[in-house]
């Protein structure tokens, strides 16, 4: 059976709805809980592809976060042989570790149901083809991708961040949250949302609104990228 090797760097940043996804189309998960003392594979042998999911951490902070050297060194690797996805400081970890810059608390932090623009460079990428030109996505990020690497193609931009996917060869790095559903989102602290300038009801709210398109939206842009899976 098809397996997807999946990094966990935060224990509030689970697979989510890729688990269902995966199931659907008969992949395995390897889930690989970093954050929790699992060891990072050195590389992708016996795997189709490769999903980091998010975390509080910078893509560099390995004092705080030690096994990120091993999962830089694995995005290495996995680059060019197998679909890459990465999902928020995911996607952090693709820009930095291929010559891109990753800032903290830069910019205005984005938390709950965002806009996003859908970029003319998306038109005949094979995840966003066919896309309109403005599609809703959870956000839950401070820090920011602020260089892409050189060769990168900007996919999607928001309001608040510029760089919220980018391409690299089969490597894509989304800054919001494909595989987030209500339920997790009602889980959120409603002090902290507040303390960056958010309703915390009104968060909630958006997320159960929205719930559908969201759903319709990021399953079959996720079911894309497991289609190349191999």
């Amino acid at each position: 059976m098809t397996s997807v090797l999946i990094i966990e760097n935060d224990r509030d940043s689970g697979p989510g709805r890729l688990l269902d996804w995966l199931d659907e189309r008969g992949i395995t998960p390897a889930v690989v809980r970093a954050w929790d003392g699992d060891p990072v594979p050195a590389g992708v042998d016996g795997y189709a592809a490769l999903i980091l999911l998010g975390g509080g951490m910078l893509p560099d902070e390995d004092e705080r976060s030690p096994w990120l050297p091993a999962e830089r060194a694995l995005l290495r690797a996995a680059h060019g042989r197998v679909p890459v996805l990465g999902i928020c400081l995911g996607a952090q970890l693709l820009a930095h570790t291929f010559g891109g810059e990753v800032q903290g608390k830069y910019g205005q932090p984005e938390k709950g149901v965002t806009a996003l623009t859908v970029l003319p460079a998306a038109e005949d990428d094979v995840l966003l083809a066919g896309l309109p030109s403005t599609v809703l996505a959870v956000e839950s990020h401070q820090d920011q991708i602020t260089r892409l690497p050189d060769d990168a193609v900007l996919l999607m931009s928001s309001e608040r961040c510029q760089n919220q996917m980018l391409r690299l060869g089969q490597s894509w790095g989304v800054q919001f949250h494909p595989e987030v559903e209500a339920d997790r989102v009602r889980r959120w602290n409603p002090e902290r949302l507040r303390s960056l300038g958010f309703d915390p009801d009104e968060v909630v709210a958006d997320a159960e609104r929205h719930a559908a398109e969201l759903d319709k939206t990021w399953s079959a842009v996720v079911g894309r990228f497991l289609s190349l899976v191999g």
